[in-house]
């Protein structure tokens, strides 16, 4: 296979000041029990909680947390919600990539301003513990852009929520923060999408993959990674590419029906304690064949890892010019085959493995091809 990392330089300003993700909501069909799978299967805790208790007459909605990771798990309460609407269209999915602001009235402003699509004008909300001010643009599928600005805030998590206590609460399982989120999108619909990032939000291409990076025998696909100035928010961008039989982004398209984020990957400080944790509470990975490890070495040199937890996991390593990486896929977290997670160990590198792509896309395949997909 012919590997060619484009690494693309652009100058776009970063006029939107962006501290990282504040939080990311799904809407499912059954957020009470999702959101004890998440704390059993992932070691989320309990955080807030919103509803008709809370004067919420439409939704319920629970906030998990694990360190610097928010999770909102959101359900309707009624057949005609904007929710059900959604789920029944694209079963469990994430609504909103919510990102930490300093000024959520301005942001909206800029961006705007820039051509993009406001979803939610800026609103201050308010309870005895202060205000956060929030704000919305459109971006790919029916996903949205939340600013949210809580510099003004003390309560658990801001107005309209309260505090949810549970007696069940399992350990967490060393997850720390959402470290990219990976978007799907149609047919040539890829640059469209960066120059949106760039011209609305300032955010810049610092990587390219094209169809001779990702590719296997039978399928392909292209994706560019765009980041805001600091790189906090990091949001890579897939698109489908020509192959002899349907690829993955292809089939996610198939069943989400429409575009929308394909995987949350969260960083981990130790990546073997957490998988084999995760694993122990029922969460399935990919698996590469063991071969994958016979020359290791070779190709990513010297590593501070034992290679025998990493072979027996399936943890995928690569290397780039700043260090090296660890992760790991779980299978689709949902009946759909739809929405994943990745679960990474930065050791300086800050790429995305792109020498695991042809390992990882031909295990993908395998479940595609389980599934009558492929």
């Amino acid at each position: 296979m012919e590997t060619a990392e484009h690494v693309v330089k652009e100058t776009a300003q970063d006029f939107l000041p962006l501290n990282g993700t504040d939080y990311i909501e799904l809407w499912v069909g059954n957020a009470k029990q999702a959101a004890h799978y998440y704390k059993t299967a992932f070691g989320f805790q309990s955080l807030a909680y919103a509803g008709p208790e809370t004067g919420v007459k439409d939704r319920v909605s629970y906030v998990l947390i694990q360190n610097k990771m928010r999770l909102i798990l959101t359900s309707p309460l009624k057949s005609d919600s904007p929710i059900a609407a959604h789920h029944r269209k694209h079963g469990d999915g994430v609504k909103y990539l919510a990102l930490w602001v300093d000024d959520a009235y301005e942001a909206y402003e800029k961006t705007t301003s820039r051509g993009g699509v406001g979803t939610q004008a800026p609103t201050t909300l308010t309870d005895k513990h202060g205000e956060v001010r929030v704000s919305g643009i459109k971006t790919y599928g029916e996903v949205e852009h939340l600013f949210i600005e809580r510099k003004n805030y003390n309560g658990v998590f801001m107005p309209g929520y309260v505090e949810w206590k549970s007696t069940y609460n399992p350990e967490p399982t060393g997850l720390l923060y959402v470290d990219h989120c990976v978007g799907n999108v149609g047919w040539n619909q890829m640059n469209p999408w960066v120059k949106f990032y760039e011209e609305v939000m300032g955010f810049k291409n610092i990587l390219s993959f094209d169809d001779k990076d990702i590719s296997t025998e039978y399928s392909a696909l292209m994706s560019k990674v765009m980041s805001n100035g600091n790189g906090y928010v990091k949001f890579p961008i897939n698109e489908p590419a020509e192959g002899k039989k349907k690829s993955q982004v292809e089939e996610y398209l198939d069943f989400y029906e429409g575009e929308g984020v394909q995987h949350i990957a969260i960083a981990t400080k130790d990546i073997v304690s957490t998988v084999r944790q995760l694993m122990a509470r029922g969460v399935d990975f990919l698996k590469v064949p063991d071969s994958y490890y016979d020359d290791l070495f070779d190709r990513v040199g010297q590593i501070d890892e034992d290679i025998a937890p990493l072979r027996e996991l399936g943890i995928l390593v690569d290397r780039d010019d700043e260090g090296y990486l660890l992760q790991l896929f779980t299978k689709p977290v949902e009946d759909r085959p739809t929405m994943f997670f990745e679960i990474i160990q930065r050791k300086g590198a800050k790429s995305f493995g792109k020498g695991n792509f042809k390992a990882l896309f031909e295990a993908l395949e395998r479940e595609q091809a389980n599934r009558g997909n492929l």
